[in-house]
């Protein structure tokens, strides 16, 4: 059983997100982590202040201790996404690999330890229609390392969600699949992008909101919207921000996050970030706080609410919904560092340099002799036992394959046109490998950021001490 609301330790009130996603592209060619920049935070996170938020969404990557302070110096705090572009499941051919697992394991730890990091996001609209939703037992497989992980090497619980399209054929599935199975398997929190209510010609009752309500009433865990604010009508006035916060939803929902921050391309923008790196609030800045600033829903207090629900039930494998409960296994660096050490026949630096050609190259392989233990399908639950490892690694493993199988140890079958070559193996086989797991005992190897001073202290909203009350 799980509880379905947020709620503040200290003051015992339930807790309402009132957020923006936060992700400025304007700031300089190539530059992708707002936390990094303490000025532009500072400047930033006053205006948001201002506006009445107490929440951002982020994914960045680099150091970040005085915008974490800033942040938390304003009362603001982070829901972070734990996959980038570089590294992340890729909804028309998904795996899950060791290259992801280590970039989100050394995210986890740069924030891991700040006292205002609400939660991750461990995936963000990943199966995004009916033809994508085997991604989601990939997606499934990294939420439930990412759990296991924060157990193991944090030292508090920090909540793990994941933000959902709304794709009509299947909202249901998938607010179920990710709701289901072992405690591990299943999210503490549930994001729903939202853009039905777009311009003041709809209401709460014809927008869809309502439906999208209904869909959650018995849901067991939070639910907020993780992105809204439609701009098919501008400027835009977000008549639906007093349903949001309002008697309409606050009994259901825990709050939403407004998209986003700064004026991109996509016209969606609060304020427009200046040549000289200064910001001017825009119209919807305007408008978003004069909507905003009355509304302070009160909701339950924690010690009086008693309400717990059981999580879903898995949804059937149909036409329309592919993935299989039974999940990818974890990602082991150890189990293919293992297996390459027992190879004799291995690719080659020019196969490995030119890694846009590496599919290309297994694909050639894969139809010379079986690829079955580099393969994974979520769909049937059948996963290779070197699935996991790195599209490099995979090419090596099938070269000695066909190397040691069908080319009878000849060196000129260890060649692939200068593709492979010969090594000098360390062990005999590569017995045992697959079953090596890494140690999630503590931060990753790969993590070069020192955790912050634990004297920080929150003020009135301890949120991070109210995430520990809620889920235990």
């Amino acid at each position: 059983m799980t509880r379905t609301k947020f709620f503040d330790s200290v003051t015992k009130d339930q807790f309402y997100i009132k957020g923006v996603a936060y992700q400025p592209r304007t700031l300089s060619k190539g530059f992708d982590d707002p936390l990094s920049k303490p000025s532009d935070c500072k400047r930033d996170f006053t205006l948001m202040k201002d506006l009445g938020l107490n929440t951002i969404r982020v994914d960045p990557t680099l150091n970040h201790e005085e915008c974490m302070k800033s942040m938390q110096d304003a009362g603001i705090y982070l829901l972070l996404d734990l996959v980038v572009p570089k590294f992340s499941i890729v909804r028309t051919s998904p795996e899950y690999d060791t290259n992801i697992w280590i970039n989100v394991r050394s995210t986890i730890d740069a924030f891991k330890e700040y006292p205002n990091t609400l939660g991750f996001f461990v995936g963000n609209e990943v199966t995004n229609n009916k033809n994508t939703t085997v991604a989601s037992a990939y997606v499934k497989a990294l939420l439930r390392d990412t759990k296991n992980y924060i157990s193991a090497a944090a030292s508090r619980k920090i909540p793990v969600g994941y933000a959902n399209n709304d794709d009509v054929d299947i909202r249901l599935q998938i607010q179920a699949y990710f709701n289901c199975g072992k405690d591990e398997e299943r999210i503490d929190f549930f994001g729903i992008n939202l853009y039905e209510w777009c311009g003041t010609e709809h209401t709460y009752q014809t927008s869809g909101y309502i439906e999208r309500t209904k869909d959650i009433s018995s849901y067991s865990i939070p639910v907020f919207l993780s992105e809204f604010g439609c701009n098919l009508v501008t400027p835009r006035t977000f008549p639906e921000v007093k349903s949001i916060f309002g008697p309409d939803m606050t009994n259901t929902w825990s709050g939403g996050i407004v998209y986003e921050w700064s004026q991109e391309d996509n016209n969606y923008g609060l304020v427009q970030i200046n040549p000289d790196n200064t910001v001017k609030t825009l119209s919807d800045y305007t408008s978003l706080k004069s909507v905003l600033a009355p509304l302070h829903p009160k909701g339950v207090k924690m010690d009086a609410f008693n309400e717990q629900r059981a999580p879903s039930t898995c949804p059937e494998i149909t036409s329309t919904w592919e993935p299989n409960v039974k999940l990818p296994p974890t990602p082991s660096t150890s189990a293919c560092d293992c297996m390459i050490s027992s190879l004799s026949c291995v690719a080659s630096d020019q196969a490995v340099a030119t890694t846009e050609s590496l599919g290309t190259l297994l694909n050639t392989i894969c139809g010379m002799t079986s690829c079955d233990d580099i393969s994974t399908n979520g769909k049937t639950g059948v996963y290779g036992k070197y699935s996991f490892c790195s599209p490099a690694q995979k090419l090596s493993y099938m070269y000695n394959l066909y190397y040691t199988q069908i080319g009878k140890k000849s060196a000129a079958t260890c060649n692939f046109n200068g593709m492979a070559k010969l090594n000098a193996a360390s062990k005999q086989s590569d017995q045992g490998c697959s079953s090596i797991k890494d140690s999630n005992s503590g931060p990753s190897a790969s993590s070069s950021e020192a955790a912050p001073s634990q004297s920080i202290q929150f003020y009135s909203m301890a949120f991070a001490a109210a995430l520990m009350a809620l889920f235990v």
